[in-house]
């Protein structure tokens, strides 16, 4: 949500990040009349309960020739302030109800456009010439079978369609994957968090995920009135709903691991041939709590942990500046890594890292108390750090011709010391 002071104030920079994402210009108007209906009706209402108040006082030290006249009045008076009462209350939740359509305020620097008119940052890396090595890359699901490791036949059969099983090597492989996510994350003073993956509504409304993107979400009906998260940001962004932190010693970071569910609605007949898109993932997220006016830097930071652990899992990748138009409703800027897939020929997403601003902290009711006194929205950012996604081109990019999967050094530790998984027979 926005300030609407700001709104206010600052009317033409908010028509225009509404226009850069391709949302309605006219819905800053439509705030801006419902904010003067929700003041014009509070006044109303204000006023002439403190006109009810004052005569009031009066009837117990009125005459008795005037105290039937001043009840009468007060009568009167109170019906007016219920139905002002209930106007004012009316014009309030139609003015929460436009603030809330609102999307966070682009930043300057983003790119304008849609979702393929990102600007490609760096690209790190050179993707293999396997017609060099002298063999065609296989896929990840093939390479997955080959080894043991990916069962999609019995996970269509156990839970439908774009589930699956990961087993041995490949199991292991995203445990280690994860867990060294986590330690680097707990070198850079993140603090590893386990969280719920079930939600109240107020949570996932908190964080923006019900608007556009709504549809993508698991929702339990009753009795239970839950959401399923799609990132562990969900929770992370509502473990500190209501309540004011101390940020003197720096921002609050935050490592968390868990399980993810997306309906992927928005996807049929996309990537529907392995573990690409899928509806359960496990996945380690970076959240961040800090001063407003540190929220550039935390972005660059994260940014710099995602590379960092893409560089431990020793595959190319890019970095692309995302356009307005292809950002969630929270976020002000994100870039994405997108690591090279040998057998798409092109690179695909791993990680997401966004800087949010104060737009969930408003929504949710998180402060910071300031030295001066008083106190303020807080900013919070998030960024993904490993992903089961980031098996689909570990796999690909470290396979050898006889279908083999040699391990990232880095991960080695991780998995035992092995090296190489190699090709298993099983009954596929």
């Amino acid at each position: 949500m926005l300030d609407i002071q700001f709104i206010r104030e600052h009317t033409d920079v908010v028509k225009e990040s509404q226009r850069k994402r391709g949302e309605s210009v006219e819905l800053v108007d439509e705030v801006l009349n419902s904010d003067a209906a929700r003041r014009d009706a509070l006044k109303d209402f204000e006023s002439t309960r403190a006109q009810q108040k004052t005569i009031g006082k009066k009837v117990a030290a009125a005459p008795a020739d005037q105290k039937a006249a001043l009840i009468a009045e007060t009568k009167e008076l109170a019906a007016k302030v219920g139905e002002y009462k209930s106007a004012a209350d009316s014009a309030s939740e139609t003015f929460t109800t436009a603030m809330w359509k609102l999307s966070n305020i682009v930043e300057d620097a983003a790119p304008e456009g849609g979702e393929d008119d990102y600007v490609v940052v760096k690209k790190v890396g050179t993707p293999r010439d396997f017609a060099a090595e002298g063999f065609e890359p296989k896929n990840h699901l093939d390479l997955g079978v080959g080894v043991a490791g990916i069962d999609m036949r019995r996970g269509v059969k156990v839970s439908g369609s774009r589930f699956y099983f990961l087993r041995g090597a490949i199991a292991r492989m995203e445990i280690a994957m994860l867990t060294m996510a986590v330690d680097h994350a707990e070198t850079k003073g993140f603090v590893t968090t386990i969280t719920p993956t079930l939600v109240r509504p107020e949570v996932m409304a908190g964080t923006g995920f019900l608007n556009s993107h709504a549809d993508e979400i698991y929702r339990l009906r009753e009795p239970d009135e839950q959401y399923l998260v799609g990132t562990s940001e969900v929770a992370l962004a509502g473990m500190h709903e209501n309540e004011i932190l101390d940020l003197g010693n720096g921002p609050l970071r935050y490592c968390g691991w868990s399980s993810c569910y997306r309906r992927e609605a928005g996807a049929a007949g996309k990537d529907t041939v392995g573990i690409i898109r899928v509806h359960q993932f496990n996945k380690v997220e970076m959240f961040v709590y800090c001063r407003q006016e540190d929220s550039l830097d935390q972005h660059q930071q994260l940014l710099g942990m995602e590379q960092e652990m893409l560089a431990k899992v020793e595959v190319p990748y890019r970095i692309i500046d995302t356009a307005a138009g292809d950002l969630g409703s929270s976020a002000a800027r994100k870039f994405d890594c997108e690591a090279w897939v040998p057998t798409q020929e092109r690179y695909r997403e791993l990680t997401s890292t966004s800087n949010c601003t104060e737009y969930q902290a408003r929504r949710l009711n998180i402060r910071e108390r300031q030295e001066e006194g008083g106190t303020r929205p807080v900013a919070t950012l998030n960024g993904t750090l490993a992903t089961t996604r980031w098996l689909v081109s570990i796999m690909e990019n470290h396979q050898q011709k006889d279908g083999s999967i040699t391990i990232p050094k880095a991960m080695q530790p991780y998995m035992g010391g092995r090296e190489v998984i190699e090709p298993t027979a099983w009954e596929a």
